[in-house]
């Protein structure tokens, strides 16, 4: 692939994400009672809604800067990762697999996207690997 293309398909995928959980993040700190009833009724506490909320912000800015903090974007990766996993495994225990459709677009975008990093952004390039 073009490394035009993959920067298209790298930067769609990182405005889809920095959206989906900029939006999340800003519900979650909100208290937005849509996200705070689903979330509570997955079992987490209101204290951890919060944390979850910062992080989601910070992470999206962290994303959203071209060419810049790679490792810790590595960082923000593997954040949504679990976050994304955690969502799609409670969601399944508690309200069965029909609730998982968001986690399962979230994950397939997120795949996408982070395979197109590493080709933008070798380990050698991050890590100065040789």
């Amino acid at each position: 692939m073009k490394t035009k293309t993959t920067k298209i398909i790298y930067w769609a995928g990182t405005i889809f994400m920095s959206l989906w959980f900029g939006a999340s993040g800003f519900f979650e700190l909100t208290k937005n009672p849509v996200v705070w009833d689903i979330t509570q009724q997955l079992g987490y506490p209101p204290h951890f809604i919060y944390i979850l909320g910062v992080f989601k912000i910070l992470g999206v800015l962290v994303l959203l800067l071209p060419n810049k903090l790679l490792r810790l974007k590595e960082w923000v990766f593997a954040g949504m990762f679990f976050d994304i996993l955690f969502a799609f495994f409670s969601k399944i225990m508690v309200l069965g697999f029909p609730s998982t459709v968001d986690a399962i677009v979230a994950f397939s975008v997120l795949l996408v996207t982070y395979l197109m990093f590493r080709k933008l952004y070798p380990p050698e390039l991050i890590y100065g690997e040789a």
